[in-house]
Formats: structure tokens, C-alpha cells, sequence
């Protein structure tokens, strides 16, 4: 929970870094209004002139599009990011409030599965030693002093040293592998703010080139690569979304599992690490999914392209020595499902 706040503290920096960095659009706005302006000239310039060659009347429609251009330039920040980023928080809004409720559940459960796997090592007398120390002195005293009676105390606290060790380096891999999980998602977003702070900033000089002859695919361009980024955190809480429903299925099962009073739980947590797994892989894939909902090109598109190739060999990798304990964690769930209906 401590560390799910820190890298939530993170995220908010990046956040208020993207609106402590939006002023600096202004001062891009004295060099752009200079090219826009120009570019106007000469655009209105050579289309009067080419009707009046032609003996043709003056089509003035098509003359407003550089002032129009030219007024999104002056107010930039108010026009276009305004308007942009106004339609786009819903979206924001809603993929995070989705995601914060599948986590508010797999921590109630989470909660409760930690109780009941506990419940169950002291049902067991053989088991219950592991878990309580009151158990573990309790079988201690009525233990006498004979060399078996010996013999079965090194046991226990060699078994129960055992134990103890096994948990911590569960417990260790298993916090190393959330960390590498929510570092993943923090370098999408970095990422993600440094290229909605390149785009606005020198997003009033894109606008003033698309006026003139040659540059007018710039400004679709711009919108699209600017809409396509910015959705790039929707995506990211909806992949988180799913992933956090898959392990409420796989703590429900493990649930139901453990009210039978024999079942004995490992305690393995495979199944949860191998999903942080393919989490840290899915998460670089982001940019390209963004790109099938808003066609973008330039480099948004060849940073998709290199983050999905390394991904696919992180994923090889990572597949080859999960594969079985994914088919084992897949086949629970589906029992379970199974079992409901």
C-alpha cells in the first residue's frame, strides 16, 4: 500500500510538471504569429492573384482558413490545448475511476485471502506451528526431553526456519516484481508528459507553418500525434483494469479453495507474479494500441515500433520460464468459474 502511494505521488508530479511547463507556449507565440502571419500573406496573395489571372471571381471561403489558423495561434493555449484537453479528461476520468475500483476490490480480497490462508495453517496441527508463535511454543512444552523428543524440537525450528526464509524471498520477489510493474507504467508516463510537453510548446509553430503551401498536413499531423499521446494514459488504466480483474478471479478461487477445511495453501503466489510479468511486458505495448484507435505518424509511430520489439523479446524471454505456471494459474481460474456456474 506504501508503495502503491509513492509511485501514485509520481504520477502527480508528472502531472503538475505538464502544467507548470504550459506557460512557455506563450513565448512561442511572438515567433509563430510572425510566420503565420506571413504565411497568410502569401497565401491570400497567390489565390487572388491566380483568379484574377483566370478572370474568375474571388472565392473568399477559402481565404478564412489562414486567419482562422492564425487566431488559434494567438490564443493557443485557451483554443486548442483548452479544447482538447476538455474533451479528452472525461475519458481520463473515467478509465481511472474504473481502475480504482478493481483495486479497491483486489485489496479487500487480497485482505480477506490473507486471513483465511492464515486460518488454515492453524487448523492443521501440523501446520500450525508456522504461522503462530503461540502454537510453535505451545508444541514446545509438551515436548519432554528425550533424545527423540530432540530430535523432533530441531525439526520443528528447522522447519519452521525453512518456512520463514521461503516466505521472505517470496515476499521479496514478489515486492521487486510489483516495483518493476509500477516503474513500467511510470516510464510510459514519462514518456507520455515529455512528448505533450514537446507537442504544446512548439505546437503554435506548427500551426503558423500549416498556413503556408506544402506544411497543411501539419496541422492534422500536430492534433492527431497530440490526441494519440494524450490517450496513452486511458489505455494504460484500462490494461491495468483488466489485469487487476484477473487476479479478483484468481484470489476468488483461492478463496473458495480455502473454506474447504482440508485444502492446505502453498502460499507460492506464481500465479500473481506471473501476471506482474506480463503487465511489465503489456505496458510498453500501449503506444501501439493508442495508434489503432487515432492513426498518428512521425516518431510517436517509431517509438511504438521499437518499444513493441522490445517487448517481444522481453516477453520470449519471460515466456519461456512462465509458460507452465501460467497454464496452472489459467486452469484455476477456469475451475472455478466453472464451479460457480
Amino acid at each position: 500500500m506504501v508503495l502503491q502511494i509513492e509511485f501514485e505521488s509520481l504520477h502527480q508530479v508528472l502531472r503538475s510538471l505538464y502544467d507548470e511547463m504550459m506557460p512557455l507556449c506563450s513565448q512561442m507565440t511572438g515567433v509563430s504569429r510572425g510566420i503565420a502571419g506571413l504565411g497568410a500573406l502569401f497565401y491570400v496573395a497567390y489565390r487572388v492573384w491566380q483568379s484574377l489571372s483566370r478572370a474568375e471571381p474571388v472565392d473568399v471561403f477559402p481565404l478564412l482558413r489562414p486567419f482562422a489558423v492564425g487566431l488559434c495561434v494567438m490564443f493557443f493555449p485557451i483554443i486548442v490545448l483548452g479544447t482538447i484537453n476538455s474533451v479528452l479528461s472525461p475519458v481520463v476520468s473515467g478509465t481511472h475511476q474504473i481502475l480504482e475500483g478493481q483495486t479497491l476490490d483486489l485489496q479487500k480480497l487480497q485482505a480477506q485471502k490473507d486471513e483465511l490462508e492464515k486460518e488454515a495453517l492453524l487448523r492443521s496441527p501440523e501446520t500450525a506451528f508456522l504461522a503462530s508463535d503461540e502454537e510453535f511454543d505451545k508444541k514446545l512444552e509438551e515436548l519432554g526431553w528425550s533424545p527423540s523428543d530432540i530430535a523432533t524440537m530441531a525439526g520443528m525450528y528447522v522447519e519452521r526456519g525453512m518456512y520463514s526464509m521461503q516466505k521472505g524471498i517470496r515476499d521479496w520477489f514478489r515486492e521487486l516484481v510489483e516495483i518493476l510493474f509500477q516503474a513500467a507504467a511510470l516510464v510510459v508516463d514519462t514518456i507520455r508528459t515529455f512528448f505533450l510537453i514537446v507537442l504544446s510548446i512548439l505546437g503554435p509553430l506548427a500551426f503558423a507553418l500549416s498556413i503556408w503551401d506544402g506544411f497543411q498536413s501539419t496541422l492534422t499531423q500536430w492534433i492527431s500525434r497530440y490526441v494519440s499521446v494524450y490517450l496513452w494514459l486511458p489505455v494504460a488504466d484500462l490494461f491495468s483494469s483488466m489485469l487487476a480483474k484477473i487476479q479478483v478471479l484468481m484470489v476468488e478461487n483461492d478463496i473458495e479453495q480455502l473454506s474447504d477445511p482440508n485444502f492446505i495453501p502453498d502460499g507460492s503466489n506464481s500465479a500473481y507474479i506471473i501476471f506482474m510479468l506480463i503487465g511489465i511486458v503489456g505496458y510498453f505495448t500501449i503506444p501501439t494500441v493508442t495508434g489503432w484507435v487515432i492513426q498518428a505518424g512521425g516518431g510517436v509511430g517509431n517509438f511504438g515500433r521499437n518499444v513493441n520489439q522490445t517487448a517481444m523479446k522481453a516477453g520470449s524471454l519471460a515466456g519461456g520460464a512462465a509458460g507452465a505456471a501460467a497454464g496452472n494459474a489459467m486452469g484455476r481460474i477456469k475451475g472455478g468459474l466453472m464451479d460457480k456456474e
